[in-house]
Order: structure tokens, then sequence, then C-alpha cells
């Protein structure tokens, strides 16, 4: 009976606060979330990049806003002294977060100044992809062929980057030897189209398939194919259906074929 009393005794002193505490929190909770939904739907309209390094800056302001609220009526804390020692605790601890810092810095830096944002193609610190998002710490490029590659806001900003063309990124090329002899302008436009009818299902359809002639060999006429892998395929298996469309093509110059793979014999 004593604990109960103590408890009811505790309870009726503390009322008001632990009211105020449950109602900033329930209203911290329910902005947190409405102003979230309203900041992803303005920055998919406008031509800010959306990543979630803003989104989650912006939920930091709302929960730091809803502490500064119940600190002093709550827990008799007050703010200006709390946020005194975190600032003078703050420059200590900055001097082992650097790299944490540098990154969020990088972060920023990457965003407002619009090098790089989510959608875009890019190739830096060995890695191609195509930028998944960028956080508060690092950006994630996930690789064509699935795997993802985290790296450090911090390296982003100081190694070279290359923002890659859509068409670049997907593009395969394959080779061809074609008969000296053919009608060329035909011959290009029956390979385009096998390639175009073969790939159907690989390809991206907002480029067709190109066929390029690029000089003479003793064999023939050197060419190549272009063809445009859809997204999140694997350029080789591009590659192969492209070589396997044209593999029994009347224009090829077999001769050219076995006598490359002659010389890869004799050079292993």
């Amino acid at each position: 009976m004593d604990l109960i009393t103590a408890l009811s005794q505790w309870l009726a002193r503390n009322y008001g606060k632990i009211v105020l505490l449950v109602i900033v929190i329930a209203i911290a909770f329910v902005a947190d979330k409405a102003l979230t939904r309203i900041a992803r739907k303005l920055l998919d309209k406008s031509q800010v990049p959306n990543a979630s390094i803003f989104i989650n800056i912006m939920r930091v302001v709302v929960w730091v806003l809803a502490a500064g609220t119940v600190l002093q009526p709550v827990f008799g804390v007050n703010p200006t002294t709390l946020f005194t020692a975190l600032g003078i605790g703050g420059l200590a601890v900055s001097l082992g977060l650097k790299d944490t810092i540098a990154n969020v810095i990088g972060g920023f830096g990457l965003m407002v100044g619009r090098v790089i944002q989510p959608g875009d193609f890019i190739s830096v610190a060995g890695a191609t992809g195509t930028v998944k998002d960028i956080n508060w710490r690092q950006t994630i490029v996930r690789e064509r062929n699935g795997n993802e590659m985290v790296i450090p806001n911090s390296i982003l900003n100081t190694a070279s980057l290359e923002k890659i063309a859509p068409s670049n990124e997907c593009i395969v090329k394959v080779p061809f030897t074609a008969k000296s002899d053919v009608d060329v302008a035909r011959m290009k436009a029956d390979i385009a189209t096998t390639v175009g009818v073969a790939t159907e299902q690989l390809a991206n359809p907002q480029y067709a398939p190109v066929v390029k002639l690029e000089g003479f060999t003793p064999y023939g006429i050197q060419g190549t194919v272009y063809a445009f892998a859809k997204n999140d395929l694997l350029l080789s298996t591009m590659a192969d259906a492209v070589a396997q469309a044209i593999a029994s093509s009347p224009y090829l110059e077999h001769r050219a074929i076995a006598a490359n793979e002659d010389t890869d014999a004799d050079a292993e």
C-alpha cells in the first residue's frame, strides 16, 4: 500500500508535467510525419535534389525544438545552460568526429551545388553506377550488377568524379567484319533490324541499335554494333545477345572470325 500511495502522490504532483510531455511528444511525432511527407512531395516537384539528408535534418530540427520545449517545465533543466555545455563539449567531440563532420558538410556541398543527385550515373572511386541516395555520411552508388558501393561524402568532394550520360552508361559495343562486296546501306539496316528484334526484351526502349562502319581490314569492312541495355541488366548479357543475333548473318566475313580465333590460340 505504501508503494501505491507514493506512486499516487508522485502522479498527483507531476500530473501536469506528464501531460505536457505526452502532448509535446505527440505533436512532434505528428509534425515529423506530416513535414516529412510534405517535404518529399515538394522535393519531387521542384528542381531541388531529393535525398534523405534534407529530410533527416528537418526531422532533427523538429525533435530538438520539442526537447527544448519540455526541458525547463518537465525536467527542470535550463535549455540555455544545457546548450552552452553542449557547445563547450561539442568542441572536444568535434575533434574526434572530424571525418563525420567532413562527410556531412560534403553531403551538403554535393546537394546544394547540384554536383550529383539521386538518379545520376557516375564513375568515382572505382565504382560506376547510379546514385541511389545521399545521406548524412555517405553516398550510395548502385552498380549495374546489383552491388551497392558506400562512398564517404568527403571522398566525393576530393576525388575525380565523372558524370555519365544515360546512353553511354547502358551502351554495348560488338565489333564485326563484313564482306567487302555487299550493299553497305542494306547491310547496316538489316543488321540493326536483326539486333533490334533479337534483343527486344533486353534493350532500353529509348535507344535503337546502331551500326557504324569504321574502316577496312584485309578480310573486309570493319564495323561495330551499338546496342543499349535496359536498366539493371548486365552489359555482358546484352553483348552476348547481340553477338548471337549477328552470328548467322550472311553479311559476316567468317574468315576474319577464324583468323581472330587463330590469333587468340597462338597468344595462349
